[in-house]
Formats: C-alpha cells, sequence, structure tokens
C-alpha cells in the first residue's frame, strides 16, 4: 500500500485546505449558528471539489474531509459526495449519471442516507405498477435540511436489500438576514416553525444534533423512488461512508490535538507551561497516537476501495477507530484546556462536540465490533 497522495489528490487537498481557512474562521462559524454556511459550500462547488471525487477517489475525498475536520467547517461535503456523487458515479445507470451528477457535481444537488445504526435496512420497497414506492421512518438524517436527495437502503418483498434514491419535497424557508445563515442554493431549509404536510408522502423536521448538521427527521409513506444499482450496492456504499466519515473525524482529531498543543506551549503555571508536565504530555500523546490510527486506516480502507479490493472489514476497523479513538481525543483536548475547555463559545468545544456527533452518527463501537467480528467468522468459515 502506498498512501502518498498523486498530485491531483494534493492539488486539491490544498485548495480545499485554503478554501476552509479562508472562510471557515471562528468568528463566522460563531455567527452562522447551525446553519449550512452556504458561502463556504458555494465557494468549494465552484472550485469543483464535490466534482473532482470522481477523479480523486475515496482517498482524496478522505483528504479533503480532514481538511474540513480541521476547522468544523458546516458543509455537506461528507454526505453529498458519500452518498451522492460516487453512488451515482459508480453504480448509476447511465441516464442516472447525466441526469444527477452535474447537479450534484455544482452543488445545486445536494444528496444525504437514511438508516440506522444497524447495517440492517429498516425501509421497505414495494414494487408498483408505476414504479418504486418506499414506507419508513427515520429519526435523525444528517443534513437533510439542505437535501435534495436521500440514497435509502430498503428491504424488498423478495428479502433483498437495495438502493433506492428519493426526492425530497422541500418547504421554503423564512428570509434570512446575510449570507451567514442563508442556505445553499438549490437546496431549501426545513425549519423546526415550518408546518409538516401530513398528506405528503415524504415528510421532514428539523432536529438538532450534538454538532450543527441540519439534521433533520424523515418520514416516508409510499414515497416514490427510484433504484440505484443492484442487490450489493449498499454494503459498498456504507462501507465507503464509513470511510468518509472516519476521514472527517481524523480531521476533527487533528484540529483538536492542534489547539492543545497551541494552548499548552503558551499556558503557563507556576512559571512553566503547561505542556512541561510530564502528565499533560502523555496525555497529549495519547491523543495524538489514536489520531494517527484513526487517520491510518481511514487511508487503509479508501486505497483498498480505490483498487477494488476487498474492504469491508477495512471500512468497519477504520468506523471504530473514528468511534473509540475519536471519543477519547476530543474529551482529552477539552480536558486538557482546562476551565476554558468548558466554555461553550471555545473553538475547542466545537471540536469536542462534532467528535462526539461523528461516535454517535458512525456508532456505536460495540456494534461496529460485533459486526466486524461476525464478517471475520464468515470469511473464515469460507
Amino acid at each position: 500500500m502506498d498512501f502518498t497522495p498523486t498530485p491531483e489528490q494534493q492539488a486539491a487537498r490544498d485548495l480545499a485546505a485554503e478554501i476552509f481557512g479562508d472562510l471557515s474562521t471562528h468568528e463566522r462559524l460563531s455567527a452562522l449558528g447551525t446553519g449550512v454556511d452556504a458561502e463556504l459550500w458555494k465557494a468549494l462547488c465552484a472550485a469543483g471539489l464535490p466534482a473532482a471525487v470522481e477523479e480523486i477517489g475515496l482517498v482524496g475525498l478522505v483528504l479533503l474531509l480532514e481538511e474540513q475536520g480541521r476547522v468544523t467547517a458546516q458543509v455537506p461535503l461528507a454526505a453529498s459526495c458519500a452518498y451522492g456523487v460516487l453512488p451515482v458515479a459508480v453504480h448509476g445507470t447511465a441516464e442516472q449519471r447525466a441526469r444527477l451528477l452535474p447537479a450534484l457535481r455544482d452543488g445545486t444537488a445536494v444528496a444525504t442516507a437514511a438508516y440506522r445504526a444497524s447495517s440492517r435496512p429498516t425501509a421497505s420497497a414495494r414494487r408498483t405498477t408505476e414504479g418504486w414506492v418506499l414506507t419508513g421512518r427515520f429519526l435523525v438524517v444528517p443534513w437533510l435540511r439542505a437535501a435534495t436527495h436521500v440514497l435509502v437502503p430498503a428491504l424488498t418483498e423478495e428479502g433483498h436489500t437495495r438502493c433506492f434514491l428519493i426526492e425530497t419535497q422541500t418547504v421554503p424557508a423564512p428570509p434570512t438576514p446575510g449570507p451567514l445563515t442563508s442556505v445553499p442554493p438549490a437546496p431549501a431549509a426545513h425549519p423546526s416553525s415550518a408546518p409538516v404536510r401530513t398528506e405528503s408522502p415524504v415528510r421532514t423536521e428539523a432536529v438538532e444534533t450534538t454538532a450543527p448538521w441540519a439534521a433533520g427527521r424523515l418520514t416516508l409513506h409510499e414515497a416514490p423512488a427510484e433504484p440505484l444499482g443492484d442487490d450489493g450496492t449498499w454494503a459498498d456504499v456504507l462501507g465507503r461512508a464509513r470511510t468518509a466519515f472516519a476521514g472527517l473525524q481524523a480531521g476533527v482529531c487533528q484540529g483538536s490535538v492542534a489547539r492543545v498543543v497551541h494552548h499548552t506551549s503558551v499556558r503557563e503555571q507556576f512559571g512553566r507551561p503547561l505542556s512541561a508536565q510530564q502528565g499533560v504530555l502523555l496525555r497529549a500523546a495519547d491523543a495524538h497516537m489514536d489520531t494517527e490510527a484513526i487517520r491510518v486506516t481511514a487511508y487503509e480502507a479508501a486505497w483498498h476501495h480505490d483498487q477494488h479490493l476487498p474492504a469491508a472489514t477495512h471500512a468497519l476497523t477504520t468506523a471504530w477507530w473514528a468511534c473509540e479513538a475519536g471519543r477519547r481525543v476530543v474529551h482529552a483536548g477539552q480536558h486538557l484546556h482546562g476551565g476554558i475547555g468548558a466554555d461553550v463559545e471555545h473553538p475547542v468545544h466545537r471540536h469536542f462536540l462534532w467528535g462526539r456527533q461523528v461516535d454517535a452518527y458512525l456508532g456505536p463501537a460495540p456494534a461496529l465490533l460485533a459486526e466486524l467480528g461476525a464478517l471475520l467468522t464468515e470469511e473464515a468459515a469460507a
């Protein structure tokens, strides 16, 4: 395995770092609240970064998401690429690619996915004379308020798991002052005050999560849907998504550790920097090692996907590291800031919230270990 980025991947990473560094500042994030950063999303799409994922692959996407995680930028880059750009590019028909990819590339369409922590589908799919319809309810769907398309794994009447795409029925958001609190160009927000249309086959309601991921509750009742790929598509999509969000967690942890290094170097106690204390050094070193474990396992899983090699166990491994180690890192980051780490307006607190959100989204960690153990047992038996 060679994790050295290609020139194209490095160029995309450098461009992402520049855009995130310029726009995702502490001041702008504080003013943004829980909304999607429309200006930043426009800048990323204008630079062609979501579109570039088709060329730079999953390794390239992990590199982009590391840069996003470092600054906790509030854009649906991970969701739209992992559940939209890559699945459609890899598994879509020629007609679906021609119809869906242009809008996903330029950001006028945003994708997310609706499923529970278990990899087993909790929605049902039924074929009618007019096409497929889905029924199911999902309490938390990240970036749903910014999404135009939702990828849903559903169980067919024949007992097969298939992927389906549905279009959300958006409710226009009320006018908001300034560019910081607006939503991306085409996707419309679903404020909690917006009425829910009970007669609609696709219902959405706003919910707040630990991190500001513009999440929502999704209820499907005989919702029209189109299939994407075949019976094995969801397993591939889920593996790529787990790897992508692990890359995001690696960036979140890198940002937290970087803040710890700065704080403990300049903060003095009894005339000496905090970093001179052995306990602080050991805690920070553990956080660094945990962060590297997340990063390296994410690279490994992404590399296997890009090389068309079996990657299910690698995706589960990096997802477990992102949950288990990620939680330790962001807790250490907040703890090593002392009293100011408890300040909800301090930048390190944002990393804490994002780290816990990724942990909750990918996990729980014991369930990932159980799934990994079952998969390894099946492979050994085969």
